[in-house]
């Protein structure tokens, strides 16, 4: 096995452990790894990371809601809108430049960057009777989500989070488990949209998904074991990063 095989194999259980521990955050990592280390095209690169990270949330859904903690009113409303919109998006990165996907992914890490380190009021975290979102609200929101999300080729866990905390009044245990829903549902739409087009290495995505879904079982495992500010604080730091080094590249490309 080559090294950028063993260390893709390696990053593909990260990814999984940040799902099934944050309810978000795989894609960040997904896309830059099947662009830069296993060397797929990033119109290749981004259908295939919706997939790798729509398994792992449905089996990290599963095992959320064997502990009851998933609000599916809000998720199933939340989560239609964003397929929709996931799809859009996906239909339209079908067809724009790869730098332009690079370019537009490495600003939405930088935000979500910004957002994981600065943190989050937890105003859920004082009341763990869920409040359901307004039909209406989730509805727009959950479109946005989904249409920035299915572009890019984000699960868009960390748009889908703080909206669940902030303005459903989630505890995070909570919001982690129904944005598990959610990102299954429009990643699953997300793939519908490029796969249209675009052809995938099923193999390859079997074999990485399959890795993922086991680092989503430790994720699971540590979800209750580990403090979540400082693990986000320190992912954000990570994920800016990595978003530093795909400005970096590609603007060397563009120059070369």
């Amino acid at each position: 096995m080559d090294f950028s095989l063993a260390l893709t194999f390696s990053l593909a259980l990260v990814i999984g452990l940040t799902l099934g521990l944050l309810g978000g955050g795989g894609a960040i990592l997904a896309v830059p790894m099947l662009t830069y280390i296993t060397g797929l095209d990033p119109v290749q690169a981004i259908p295939t990371s919706l997939f790798i990270v729509g398994v792992t949330s449905l089996v990290s859904l599963t095992l959320h809601a064997l502990k009851k903690r998933v609000v599916w009113r809000t998720g199933f409303i939340f989560g239609i809108a964003a397929m929709v919109g996931a799809f859009v998006g996906g239909r339209v990165g079908a067809y724009v430049l790869a730098p332009v996907l690079m370019f537009s992914f490495a600003a939405v890490m930088t935000a979500a960057a910004i957002a994981m380190i600065r943190g989050r009021r937890q105003a859920g975290d004082q009341d763990e009777r869920p409040q359901e979102l307004p039909i209406g609200k989730a509805l727009a929101i959950g479109a946005v989500v989904g249409l920035v999300s299915g572009f890019v080729g984000a699960g868009g866990g960390f748009l889908i989070v703080p909206a669940l905390v902030l303005l459903s009044r989630l505890p995070m245990p909570r919001a982690v488990a129904t944005s598990l829903l959610i990102i299954t549902m429009q990643s699953a739409s997300g793939l519908a949209g490029y796969t249209v087009s675009t052809s995938l290495d099923w193999s390859l995505a079997t074999v990485i998904a399959g890795l993922a879904v086991a680092g989503s079982f430790i994720g699971f495992w540590l979800s209750n074991r580990l403090p979540s500010q400082g693990l986000r604080k320190g992912f954000g730091f990570f994920v800016l990063a990595i978003a530093a080094v795909v400005f970096i590249k590609e603007t060397l490309q563009l120059i070369g």
